[in-house]
């Protein structure tokens, strides 16, 4: 794999990864439709995913960084009677679910789904439209301090969607936070939040695998660029997405969506 291709691939995790586009599903048609890093090895393909993964779950710690401290801090210390010390412990509740079900059908999930673009597809399409009515017909009723216990397991079990490539878990959540009241704003930060523990969770589930590090050590200097530049691009995707929340709607991501969607069924169909 070249540097353009590394760096391209980069790009694509650290937009796709915050945006409401699904950054599996974009990573498997770059790779497998427009041939963008498509000579990797199976196993190859899946590590430097979890790689470039890796590098927007930096791009979180770093911009919410004092976030977490304080969250954490005040979790510890105050518990579920502080507002930000109970984020901490509704992350850890909406956690579970996902963790669950990634752990006991994730492999099952990527041999069935991961190669049939039809699903990829329209799970994109779908969850696209989804978003933007999940959006439109709520009412921003409430901050993410204002969440409750409920709010935070419910956006967790919604994360479970998101195994499906094409769904996107930023996607699932901020749709569920929506309907639940959530501001725009609010909705995204949670994903935000929320995306770091599952992320973690999947890149230490990759590298305890036997064959993960040495894929690494004979790849070294891509898997390095690949995760400095999902990144940089994750920390400006996060800054911008969070500003372009407080005045805009979803409706330029459906539209996205849906359009690639279809250029993924008809190449299907021509292929």
């Amino acid at each position: 794999m070249d540097i353009i291709e590394i760096l391209i691939l980069g790009f694509i995790q650290g937009i796709a990864e915050f945006l409401p586009i699904s950054s599996s599903a974009h990573l498997i048609i770059f790779r497998d439709i427009f041939g963008i890093g498509a000579g990797m090895s199976a196993n190859m393909e899946l590590t430097f995913d979890i790689a470039l993964h890796f590098g927007t779950l930096l791009a979180i710690g770093v911009f919410f960084f004092w976030e977490f401290i304080r969250m954490i801090q005040k979790g510890f210390t105050k518990g579920v009677k502080d507002d930000e010390g109970k984020i901490l412990w509704y992350l850890v509740a909406a956690t579970i679910p996902a963790a669950i079900v990634g752990v006991l059908f994730e492999e099952s999930i990527e041999k069935i789904i991961r190669s049939n673009y039809v699903v990829i597809a329209l799970a994109l399409a779908f969850m696209g439209i989804i978003i933007y009515l999940a959006d439109k017909y709520s009412k921003q009723s409430k901050g993410i301090k204002e969440m409750t216990l409920k709010d935070a397991v419910i956006i967790g079990c919604s994360q479970v969607f998101a195994l499906i490539p094409g769904f996107s878990r930023s996607g699932t959540t901020i749709a569920c936070g929506r309907v639940l009241g959530l501001d725009r704003e609010s909705a995204a930060k949670f994903s935000f939040f929320l995306s770091a523990p599952v992320v973690l969770g999947a890149v230490v589930l990759q590298l305890i695998k036997g064959s993960a590090w040495s894929v690494i050590m004979a790849n070294l200097g891509t898997f390095i660029s690949g995760i400095l530049v999902s990144f940089v691009i994750g920390l400006l995707c996060i800054k911008y997405l969070l500003k372009y929340l407080q005045k805009h709607n979803f409706k330029i991501f459906m539209i996205y969506r849906v359009v690639l969607a279809v250029i993924v069924l008809v190449y299907i169909f021509i292929r």
